[in-house]
């Protein structure tokens, strides 16, 4: 099955379990193409996030409510940005 039909045939699914049973029965070939494609699907919604996220302000936003919580000190680990429970 060419890779395009694959992915349609995959999405057409209508469970997480169906969708990995025909993962799982997948030769070696196509389980590393739809892992990369996989791959370039989030990044490709992660970066369109974080390009809504800059747009609208609220990366700015977040940046300072971290900074004031942390007695203005404008270096903060990122564990421990990533892990903070206040953000929202």
């Amino acid at each position: 099955m060419p890779f395009p039909e694959l992915v349609s045939y995959i999405l057409a699914m209508s469970s997480v379990a169906e969708i990995e049973d025909a993962i799982g029965k997948l030769p070696p070939g196509e389980f590393v193409q739809l892992e990369r494609w996989f791959d370039a699907e989030r990044n490709r919604k992660w970066d369109r996030q974080l390009e809504e996220d800059a747009s609208s302000g609220k990366l700015r936003e977040m940046y300072e409510r971290l900074r004031s919580e942390n007695q203005g000190q404008a270096n903060v680990p990122l564990d421990e940005f990533l892990d903070n429970t206040k953000l929202p």
